[in-house]
């Protein structure tokens, strides 16, 4: 990164050589004290200080995995960091920063503009005059347009800075093309029901709060859904109200949180009692039903991201080709909730399942894949026949690979009537359109095909 790389790789690497209190030692440091400062939530005092002291992502920060690596041998790269809210994107970047005795400089793609990074260029140059590297962690990436991304790309590939950026959403589609070759991905996931456990101790010992009952303490991590930020937030709001109670119980965790809390557990019997009402209800072509469970969905806490890949399977697999458009319509609800959020972009979501349960029915397709899936397991691998085989070398088509073979373009109607492609010996059809939509017309088409399909077989058979 410009004339002073290898000094900042040697500062990093210096860093981690000395940590053994902190970053890499071979004890786990205590954990993070939450000091009572007014005004600061319980998330920030509990910010971790060391990769030690962070919770979840070992995908890429245990032992041999790519940010450790990164930390132990003083490689800072520029990234891109995907992954809900809540699971430790800023935390990361801050400590990148912090390892390599770097400058951080934080903007914010909802609230910044052209003005903050013409800013950060001018404090990541004040730092390189220094013989100090700069981080210029951009939260929210994708909200920048694409000249404002592009605005950071003369910087990243002088060397002026390490660009991190933070996203919540496929940086495939929001993160300039230009931008995302310069850039590792990294992807964080929601932390899961042990981390979120841990996460809980590690608050309630910092509040020097009372003990949490199991039954409030899985309520609380299925509210949470993975994001950390959200579980300390209501923890820290439980323990505030909870006087001197000494447990931290269940109704307790009602009476305090009220409209918060979801209204039935992630993952427990009244959760996917509710998705079997919602896709039944498409399923039986009911539209009002299927506005009230989703309705109930929602306003119990599930995530609206949950429900819309719910639609979507509900398209692929109840409407079908009987209505290839369900499938668009469902996607794309699901990328208008993504761009509006709550509550506007539910609208859409309700849109789609209305009219996947006004649509014409099929379920032929996913049975017909459930079909050839068995099949295929059961019946072992066939070879495939020779005139269906590629041919492109001269000893291939000496061994008759593709001979035979007819071009459906260059035959009347475009269809090769009499040809085969299934392997010798299958006969099975797993494909069965039903009466319905456009599979009505499907049927026909097929029917008409293997009419063809049967008389010019009968005349190869004279």
């Amino acid at each position: 990164m410009g004339g002073s790389r290898e000094g900042w790789k040697a500062t990093a690497t210096i860093r981690c050589m000395n940590s053994q209190d902190s970053l890499f030692g071979p004890e786990a440091p205590a954990a993070p004290v939450a000091h009572a400062t007014p005004g600061v939530p319980l998330a920030e005092r509990l910010r971790p200080h060391s990769l030690d002291e962070v919770i979840g992502q070992q995908h890429l920060l245990g032992p041999g995995k790519p940010l450790r690596r990164a930390f132990e041998t003083g490689r800072l790269h520029s990234m891109i960091l995907w992954g809900p809210p809540g699971v430790g994107k800023t935390t990361l970047a801050r400590l990148m920063a912090q390892a390599f005795d770097a400058e951080f400089i934080v903007i914010s793609a909802v609230l910044g503009g052209v003005k903050e990074i013409r800013e950060a260029v001018e404090r990541a140059r004040a730092a390189q005059a220094n013989t100090r590297a700069a981080v210029v962690f951009v939260d929210e990436v994708h909200r920048f347009n694409k000249a404002q991304q592009d605005a950071f790309l003369p910087h990243v590939e002088s060397g002026l800075f390490t660009f991190i950026g933070a996203t919540t959403e496929n940086p495939s589609f929001e993160v300039n093309a230009a931008l995302l070759s310069r850039a590792t991905v990294h992807v964080l996931k929601a932390l899961g029901d042990e981390d979120m456990g841990q996460l809980i101790q590690r608050a309630l010992a910092a509040l020097r709060a009372p003990p949490m009952s199991e039954a409030a303490q899985a309520r609380l991590i299925g509210y949470a859904d993975g994001d950390a930020r959200r579980l300390l937030n209501a923890l820290e709001n439980l323990v505030a109200l909870a006087g001197d109670a000494a447990e931290l119980d269940e109704a307790l965790l009602e009476r305090t949180l009220g409209e918060q809390l979801r209204r039935y557990d992630k993952g427990g019997d009244q959760f996917y009692d509710s998705i079997s009402a919602l896709h039944k209800s498409v399923r039986g072509s009911d539209p009002d039903a299927t506005l009230y469970w989703l309705a109930r969905m929602l306003d119990g806490g599930a995530d609206p991201r949950y429900v819309a890949r719910r639609i979507i399977r509900m398209a692929a697999e109840d409407i079908g080709l009987a209505d290839p458009r369900a499938l668009r319509l469902a996607l794309d609800a699901a990328e208008t909730y993504e761009r509006l959020g709550s509550p506007e972009g539910e609208l859409a979501l309700a849109e789609a399942a209305v009219y996947l349960a006004v649509a014409p029915k099929s379920n032929a397709v996913y049975k017909a894949w459930g079909a050839v899936r068995a099949f295929v397991k059961r019946d072992g691998t066939r070879p495939v026949p020779l005139h269906l085989r590629n041919a492109p070398t001269a000893l291939m088509k000496q061994l008759d690979h593709g001979r035979g073979y007819r071009y459906a373009h260059d035959e009347e109607g475009g269809f090769a009537a009499g040809e085969r492609y299934l392997p010798d010996g299958v006969q099975e059809r797993f494909y069965e359109p039903v009466p319905r939509g456009l599979e009505i017309k499907i049927g026909d088409k097929l029917a008409q095909l293997r009419r063809l399909d049967a008389a010019a077989r009968e005349d190869d058979d004279r």
